[in-house]
Order: C-alpha cells, then structure tokens, then sequence
C-alpha cells in the first residue's frame, strides 16, 4: 500500500482543492442566471454567479454535489464526477403558483390559496428615494390606492384596500412586521410614522384583501391587512452588499402666479393700487431649493445548516425641496434564526432600531406668503439679508424665524421561538415589543422687524406597544388529503403617552430657543400651561384557521376570531369574526388537462372583521369636580360655592363592535404555459353597526353627545378588480413583461342618522367655520357638500342654485356634487431586460374623483389682487367680477381629480467585474438610474392632484380630497451603484 506521502512525493497535494468553473442560464430562453447561489452540498461553503452567469468554487475533491438554486426556478444537484467544468440550465418553476405567500401565521403557497391575497416580492417594488413601504407597491396592486399626499419628504402616504368603510377609522390597514401588529397612532412628530423601516430590508410584502384573507386578524382587518417580512439570511452562501444612490429633485410644477410684469399690470385693470418696488421676484423659487439626498446601505447575510443571519445598517439623508426641509434617517437590523435539537427547535430573532431626524419649514405659512406676496418686492436687502417692509412679511422671514425639528428613536424586536411537539404538530411563540420615543420642539425665534417675542413648544411623545402570541400548527398530508390547523392565543398591550411644554419671550441672541429654554421670560400659565394624556388598550384575541385541499384541486379555508378590548363595556367587550373560503382548481380536471389553461381556479368567499375605533375608556362613566355655579350650588343665599362633582359621561357598557361583512367572487388563470396570467375579483364589503357620536333624544343629559352603535347606517364598497400580465423571453436573450391592473369600485352611505355628517373643515380668512365634505344618505364617503356656484348676477356678485326655493341661499341649499373617491383606478407597468440591462416603467392613475382647490378658494380671487395680493389668473376669469365679491365655501373651487402619471422609471445594468478585472473580488456590480414623478397628465390646476390634507377632520371624522396650500411634489432624478461580494 502507497504511504500518505507517495503522492506528495509525485507533486501531487492531497489537501489541495479542486476548482470547478461553469455558467448557468435559463433553460429556456439560454440567457444567463446572474445571481444564482452556488451551494457544495452539506456545507456552507458556496458562491454566486455573476452578470454573464459565470461561476468559480473550490471544491475538496470530486465526490462531492453542487446545488445550484434561484428564485423562480427549480433548484439542481449535479454531482461533480471529477469534472472541472460544470454548466448547467435551470427550469422555471411553475410560474408563480409555486410563489410562497405569506397570509398571517403561516404562509401557504399561490395555488393553494382561497382568498384575495397578492404579494410583491423586492425584485418588484418601485425604485427610487423610498420613506415607507406603501411608496414599494404603489401601482402593483389591484384594489390598493396608495395617495401620496404630500411632497414632503417623509410625509404621510394615505392607503385604501377597497376603499374606506368607516367613518371615524379612515383608510389605514393594519401593517403586521414579521409577525408584530404595529400601532401607528402616534409615534410623535408630523411625517409618516412607518418611515422608520429601511426598504432595503424588505424582501416582501403580501396584501390580504377580502375577509376570508384578513379576519385571521379578527378586530383590525377591517380596512385589509399588509404583512411585510424582512430579509433573512441564506445557509451555504455568505453575501456583502453595498449600495449607495444620490439623487436631485426639484419641484414638478409651480402655481401660475403673475410674474412681476404681469403683476404690474393686472393690480391697477381690477381696480386696486400697485405698490411698486420696483423689483420682479419669483417667491415660489425663492423658498424653493434643489434638492439632494444621499442614501447608503451595508448589508450581510449567509449561515449553515443550523444557523442563518442577515443585518444591514442604512443611512439616508434627503433635503426637502422646500428649503430648510430635511429628513436623515438611520436604520439597523439584524435577524438571526438557529436551531437545536436536532432542528426541532427553531429560534428566530428579529431587531430593528431607527433614529429619524426631521425638519419641517412652516409649509402652509411658506406656500401662503411665495403665492400672494408681492412680485415686485426683492427677496434680499443691498446688504443681502431679507428685504423688510412694513406692509406685510417678507416669506424668507418667516422661514428663517420658524423651526419644526422632531427626533425619533423607535426599536422594534420580536423573539419567535418555534417547536416541533411531533413530525405534524409545532409550537410558536411570538414575543414581541415595539417602542418609541420622540421629540418635537416648535420654535419661533424672537425678532425686531417683525416684532416678535418668541416661544418654544415642546412635546414629548411616548408609544409602547407589546405583543404575546402563542398558537400551534398541525399539518397533515395523506395521499389526496393535505390538512393544516391553526391554534392560538394573542395578548396586545398599547400605551401612549403625550406631555407639553412650553415658554414664551426670548431675548434676541445668537441661541436658539431649543438649545437654551432657560432663556426664556414668560411662564404665565395662561400662555404656558402644561398639558398631556396617557391611554393604555388592551386587546386579547383567540383564533383558529383549518386548511384543507383534496386531491390539490378542491380547497377549503375557514378561520374565527374572538377579539376582546379594553375600549369596549361588559357588556360586549368581545366581538366573534369568522370566515369560510373555497377553491376550485378546474385546470386540474382531467377535462381540461390538455386544454389551453396552465392554471384555471375558482375562489369564493366570505367574512366578518371588526372595527374598534373609538377614544378609550368612553363607555366608562365620567365626572367633573370644579367650584362653579354649574355644578354646585350655594349652601346659604350669599355664602361661596363650594366644589362640586358632577357627571360629564354617562356609563354606557353596550357600545359594540363595528363589524364589516365581505364577499368575495375570484377567478386566477394561466394562459400559453403560464405566459398570459391574471385574475378577476367581484367584492362587497358591508360595514354595519357604525360607532358614531350622536346627539341624545332626551335633552336632560350631562353631555350634549354620547357614543353609540347606529344599527341601521351601513357603507359599503363594491366593484370589480382586473389583473393581468404577459411575459415573453425569446432565445436570443431578451425579456419582457407587460402588466396592469384596473379597479372599479363604488361606495356609499346609507341610514345615516343625520342629513349630513359634517368633515373637511376650510381654511383661510372668512372660511373658518365651513365645511367641506360631508357623509349623507345615498352618497359616497368623501362627498362634497357645497352651494352650487351659478355665475355672477349684473353687479358681479356670485349667485348660488336656490334648491329649497325661499328666494335665500343658506346652508340648506347645499347639495352633493361628487365625491374624492376615485371610482376608476389604474396601473401600468413593464420591465424590459436584454443582456445585461434592464428597463422597468411604471404608471398610475384614477378617475372619477373630484378635488377641493381650498388654496385658490382662499387666494386666487379678484378682492385680494385688488388690495395688492398676487394670484393666478383663475382670479380674473371672470372679467364682470366685483372687487367686491367673496369667496365662499362652494362649487366654484372644486375640480376633476382625474390623473395618469409616469411614477417611476429605472434603468439598469449589470456589469461584469471582470471585465474591469475585478472578478476575483467582486462578484456582481449594478448601475442604475431612475426617474420618478416624470410627468402627470390632469385637468387639475393646483400643485398636484394626488392630494389630501390630512388635519381637516372634524371631531375625528376622517375628510378626503382637501387641497390647502400642500407641500409640493418633486420631480426626481436618482443615480444608484450596487456592489456585491
């Protein structure tokens, strides 16, 4: 027998690897598969394949496999044989029927799902300067009408899943991260509170839209449900990215405000007397700036057989195109999955921390003044500081004497572990916590031109939100029976906190209040008292889900909920949700086996969710102890009144939940091998037993209003979703799909027990105490309610329809005149790919919806260009106009919503490292540039028709379609470079 030395002695090194090379393409379509994993089974050792699908692994010896794996298709083993170069063609898999989607406790696969659930995996989100998860799926989802509703950067992004169905509840979903039920309410500050999430970090999200898919989650399903998981280590690989973008953005479009010339002209043709400074000021680029944000990620991931990681650390700075607006965000994560014993148990262990830094100009005071100020005022003084006058304030003061900064810090961890109790039955826990803390401090520094004394508000924002579930899986596969049953137990806990602060009447000095509140002089307690709330809610929650296919064709889901919270009485403090689905795989029936369909299902289904969207505790009784005549007497005819107590709320332990029902009709298909796919929807959502505040029928009560459920009143949304998309690959390398949705949806409001409900409060001088928009019988929600503009009578006043006939217009001659909800929405998309490049355009759009111009009703007309205020030419369209006319509240300002739009387009190319003779360090490297916002088509005059104020609510009755002096969109331009090693 040789000795361990013999080869050795012939030059030959046992120890030494062997290297195997090869490239990997699509089976079909022959184009190379960049990014493939590269696995040496029973290890973690592996690699990936690069732009041209070119690969290199060292390999102890040639007994050994190689398991080549990529999304979308079917994963390969190839033993190595002693070869050293090994090429291989991965198959596709079955389109996206064999797509895992997640559905709240489990996930399950595309095929076998019976509800109205659609997922967005990262290789699809939208691109660009990304703040918060809505902006990813804008567009991709049939029924989901993501609304940015302002261009500030971090603002609030408004969201429908198949439109709003309650009055106080607004459109919100519920955002379930990796597993944790998140509480938006108020994590401080005035952006979007889900800004705290990296998009990085998202591998997917799925939208659960009818109520066989949501009432899993029982109380908060009512407006959907969207499930967002986070990227996750992969074992036998081991990856380090880094990407970094810079991108520019400037305002789309500004208001036709008269230029200075123009100006000039216009003031003395209607009357008034120009003031001429003799300078031509465009104060709409004067508060505006170009805009840069730079937005860095490192992320790493890998593990073996028992452990798998993943963390990243994000930082993205973004100025606002108004100036001094700006959002720097910083962001870390780290999720981290083991096993033990054998794999049957299973720790998952998710952590994200953010720290947001923003600040916010004074949007409205900004905009109003660079629209009606003066043109012909300079902007700057010869000694280029703000030109001061005393008719009025120059804006550039005002920017420079007002500061909105927020800081917050927000963690986010939940500890998952899981148990195998037998091969079918596993055990979860959910340990969950999401905490935050912030501050926001609103400064207005003291001045002498204009005389100003200066003050400090300060508020301190406090949201903890904990999470205990504990449930059990058991699944069973037996021949033509696959079974899944779901058990559980969900305890949740929210506590808020707010306090405020505040002093006035600062010396001026070269310290900002905010650095130094000791400097302040005036802590009177009629302009400084202090002030706060705390609430805490409780939710405890039992559910149970089975799953039953037979034979992979027929399908069956029922699932119940029992939710009970703390904001209900005795009473009804629990509230049942249940749900029963059903599918029908016709393209597994042997009659249309060899029929043209790929993929052929019918879904039905039906559903209860439940809605609890009242201020806590006010079921509970309420009193009031204070020495006044109102609730005390005197003890002798002249004596002193002492302290009394006295009821403000009755007790009123029957409140109820509100509860949506919901019906579903689906059809999925899959047409010429899975090339031509969609789906088609029918649904009906009926919300009932509304919770309202309402006015009691016996006048001897202690408050003028009391809470309760309206029996009767119901709203509801129906229509019909449409989705579709192609994709073609040809032999020579080049790829595309094209794909879109479409969305027909109405709703409306019944049984209400009032004429109208009144919401949309106006703004702007004499517009105060109207409103806007209205909930009324036989109409939308979001209807506007207004006297209907006629024209002007022969002294140029206007005149409005007399609808109840007695010769007065009051407020009972308004009438309904369309509503903000769109009832047409549409999306568009189609990503292109040859070779190494790659193009992806995305649009979207809606019709059918009105919008209320609150900015021109309460600029744009002739009185105010007559007393020397600049505005557009909307002022003088009517040439009769008196000077002295007003502007109400009416149809004159309202306007089409209607509007397509370029969202976004990206182009991309991924370059070979080595043909810039970095193959041996790096393995992939993709440029980009992309574009969003490059165009909108409308009728609509403002800044942008995609708009909604979010604070013009009356008594919590959410609003809809309000435009006031919005922050305006950006067109942005971005440039992105991505390294992978």
């Amino acid at each position: 027998m040789a000795s361990p030395n013999a080869r050795h002695i012939h030059g030959e090194n046992p120890l030494a690897d062997i290297t195997i090379s090869g490239r990997v393409t699509d089976a079909s379509t022959n184009e190379a598969l960049a990014g493939c994993t590269v696995v040496l089974k029973g290890s973690q050792k592996g690699t990936t394949t690069d732009s041209n699908g070119d690969y290199k692994i060292a390999v102890p010896d040639g007994n050994v496999t190689l398991v080549f794996g990529f999304i979308g298709f079917v994963s390969q083993e190839v033993a190595v044989g002693g070869r050293n170069t090994i090429n291989v063609a991965l198959k596709a898999s079955a389109s996206e029927l064999a797509q895992v989607v997640v559905i709240g406790y489990g996930s399950a696969s595309q095929k076998d799902m019976t509800g109205s659930v659609k997922s967005i995996k990262s290789a699809d989100f939208n691109r660009g300067i990304i703040n918060s998860p809505e902006q990813l799926l804008q567009g991709k989802v049939a029924g989901v009408n993501v609304t940015s509703a302002s261009g500030e950067p971090g603002g609030t992004q408004n969201i429908t899943i198949r439109g709003p169905g309650g009055v106080r509840t607004g459109s919100t979903p519920l955002f379930v991260l990796d597993g944790i039920a998140l509480d938006n309410s108020s994590t401080g500050g005035a952006t979007n509170p889900l800004n705290f999430l990296n998009p990085q970090d998202i591998e997917s999200i799925d939208v659960l839209k009818d109520a066989s898919a949501t009432a899993i989650y029982g109380s908060r399903g009512a407006n959907g449900v969207i499930l967002i998981t986070t990227k996750k280590g992969k074992a036998g690989s081991s990856t380090f990215s880094l990407s970094s973008s810079f991108g520019i953005s400037n305002i789309a479009r500004a208001l036709p405000v008269f230029s200075a010339a123009d100006y000039r002209l216009q003031v003395p043709a209607v009357g008034g007397v120009l003031e001429d400074f003799k300078g031509s000021t465009d104060w709409q680029k004067e508060v505006t700036q170009t805009a840069y944000t730079q937005n860095h990620n490192v992320s790493f991931g890998g593990g073996a057989n028992k452990l798998t990681y993943y963390g990243s650390f994000g930082i993205q700075n973004q100025e606002g195109i108004l100036k001094n607006s700006k959002l720097n965000r910083y962001t870390g994560r780290l999720n981290v999955s083991q096993k033990f014993l054998d794999d049957r148990l299973t720790v998952d262990v998710n952590l994200n921390t953010t720290y947001t830094l923003n600040n916010r100009p004074p949007t409205e005071d900004l905009i109003g003044g660079a629209i009606s100020t003066n043109p012909t005022i300079p902007a700057y003084d010869t000694d280029g500081t703000p030109f001061k006058y005393l008719a009025g304030t120059n804006p550039l003061i005002t920017l420079a004497l007002k500061k909105d900064i927020t800081t917050i810090n927000r963690t986010i961890a939940n500890f998952s572990p899981s148990f195998k109790i037998t091969k079918n039955l596993v055990y979860k826990l959910n340990l969950g916590v999401d905490n935050s803390s912030a501050v926001r401090d609103l400064e207005q520094l003291p001045s002498a031109v204009p005389l100003i004394d200066g003050r400090l508000e300060s508020i301190y924002t406090t949201n903890r939100n904990i999470l205990v579930e504990n449930y059990f899986t058991y699944t069973l596969a037996k021949q033509d029976h696959n079974l899944t049953a779901l058990l559980g137990h969900s305890y949740q806990k929210i506590f808020v906190q707010e306090r405020r602060s505040s002093i006035n009447k600062f010396p001026i000095s070269p310290i900002d209040p905010i650095y130094n509140p000791g400097l302040g002089q005036d802590l009177t307690l009629a302009n400084n008292k202090p002030s706060g709330f705390a609430t805490e809610n409780e939710l405890q929650s039992f559910f149970s889900r089975v799953s039953y296919q037979y034979k992979d064709k027929y399908l069956m889901t029922a699932t119940v909920r029992a939710d009970g919270s703390s904001k209900f009485g005795a009473n009804n403090k629990y509230g049942i949700f249940p749900s029963i689905s059903a599918g029908w795989r016709l393209s597994e029936e042997a009659f249309l086996k060899s029929g043209p369909f790929s993929d052929l299902k019918l879904r039905a289904g039906w559903g209860q969710t439940g809605n609890q969207e009242i201020p806590s505790k006010i079921t509970q009784a309420l009193f009031t102890s204070q020495v006044s005549a109102s609730t005390s007497y005197p003890l002798t005819a002249t004596g002193p009144y002492p302290a009394g107590t006295s009821y403000t709320r009755l007790a009123n332990p029957d409140i109820q939940w509100e509860v949506s029902t919901q019906t579903d009709l689906g059809l999925d298909f899959g047409l010429f091998k899975g090339a031509l796919s969609g789906s088609v929807d029918y649904f009906r959502k009926v919300s009932n037993n509304i919770l309202l505040e309402v006015i009691p029928s016996d006048p001897v009560q202690p408050a003028g209003t009391f809470w309760t459920n309206v029996p009767d009143m119901t709203i509801t949304n129906q229509g019909v979703e449409l989705d579709l998309n192609y994709r073609y690959a040809s032999l020579g390398g080049f790829r595309f799909d094209i794909g879109g949705n479409v969305t027909f949806i109405n709703n409306v409001v019944n049984n209400s027990p009032y004429s109208v409900i009144p919401s949309g409060s106006a703004s702007g001088s004499g517009l105060t105490s109207a409103t806007i928009n209205g909930y009324i019988n036989g109409q939308p929600i979001g209807t506007f309610f207004l006297k209907e503009f006629t024209g002007l009578d022969d002294k140029g006043i206007s005149t409005f329809r007399d609808v109840d006939g007695d010769g007065i217009i009051t407020d009972k001659d308004r009438v309904a005149v369309g509503s903000a909800l769109p009832t047409n929405q549409f999306n568009l998309h189609t990503n292109f790919a040859y070779k190494g490049f790659d193009l992806s355009v995305n649009f979207n759009g809606v019709s059918g919806n009105k919008l209320y111009d609150n900015t021109a009703n309460a600029n744009f007309y002739k009185l105010r260009l007559s007393k020397g205020l600049n505005t557009t030419a909307e002022a003088i369209q009517y040439p009769n106009e008196s000077i002295n006319n007003s502007a109400p509240v009416s149809s004159r300002y309202l306007k089409t919503g209607a509007f397509f739009r370029l969202n976004n387009l990206s182009l991309g190319y991924n370059l070979s490292p080595k043909t810039i003779g970095l193959g041996n360090w790096i393995q992939g490297i993709r440029l980009s540039a992309t574009g969003q916002n490059l165009f909108v088509i409308t009728k609509y005059d403002g800044y942008d028709p995609e708009v909604n104020v979010n604070d013009r609510n009356i008594n919590g009755i959410s609003s809809y379609g309000i435009d006031y002096l919005s922050y305006p969109k950006a067109r942005t331009f971005v440039l992105g470079l991505n390294l992978t090693f």
